[in-house]
């Protein structure tokens, strides 16, 4: 099974997260596609993409899905969002070390754990802790949709969500990183609705299950050095 590989491009500021999904700083990022679609589930298939920039404070992640059959009725912090219409960044930044689960529905609403075992256990994994939201509280969100949607919208629909994850907030979890210019992290990108009329389930790098806890499956992340002004 072949790795993906992405290039987390740098910039001398914080983008905008709202606006043009390609425009301003956002330009300079890579564009990644969501596209290995699993069997199971309708025969929806929404194009998914996404772009990712860093800098010396903060890591961006910006989704873009072109959808239909869009719900969100999850409004709580670490609420189920996968059954909701849901764009999902897992990723690890230091080997060795647990994996964070960034899940975000339509509406901007977000689930974040720490994973160090992704095991199947009664009540979730074998090691794992719930972000506390004291530090989501610290990650800026854009969301072009509102905050609930329902009934669905049949569609077309394209929308977007966007966030500022500040680097002290791996830290916190997995120890000091150290610059982040110049290192390769491992990362996956989903995309999934598993309570919509037309549940689909989307991968970056593949997968070997209908599982996306999977971090051998993980893609890499190179972090490029320096600043792009």
């Amino acid at each position: 099974m072949t790795t993906r590989s992405y290039t987390v491009h740098a910039v001398a500021a914080p983008p905008p997260l709202e606006g043009e999904f390609a425009g301003g700083p956002w330009a300079k990022a890579e564009e990644g596609r969501v596209d290995r679609f699993w069997p199971a589930g309708s025969d929806h298939r929404p194009d998914v993409r996404f772009r990712v920039l860093h800098d010396a404070a903060n890591v961006y992640v910006r989704f873009q899905v072109a959808d239909r059959y869009v719900r969100a009725v999850q409004t709580a912090y670490q609420g189920s969002v996968c059954t909701d219409s849901c764009v999902e960044f897992f990723v690890r930044p230091k080997a060795g070390a647990g994996y964070f689960n960034f899940e975000m529905n339509a509406g901007g609403t977000l689930l974040l754990y720490y994973i160090e075992d992704a095991a199947r256990v009664p009540g979730g994994f074998a090691k794992f802790r719930p972000v506390p939201e004291e530090w989501a509280r610290r990650i800026r969100v854009w969301h072009s949709l509102p905050a609930v949607i329902e009934p669905e919208m049949p569609g077309p629909v394209t929308w977007q969500v966007s966030y500022a994850v500040p680097v002290a907030l791996f830290e916190a979890h997995t120890g000091p990183l150290g610059s982040i210019g110049g290192q390769t992290w491992r990362a996956n990108f989903f995309k999934c609705a598993d309570k919509t009329s037309h549940p689909h389930w989307a991968t970056w790098s593949p997968i070997t299950a209908l599982n996306f806890h999977l971090p051998e499956c993980f893609g890499e992340l190179r972090l490029e050095e320096g600043l792009r002004g």
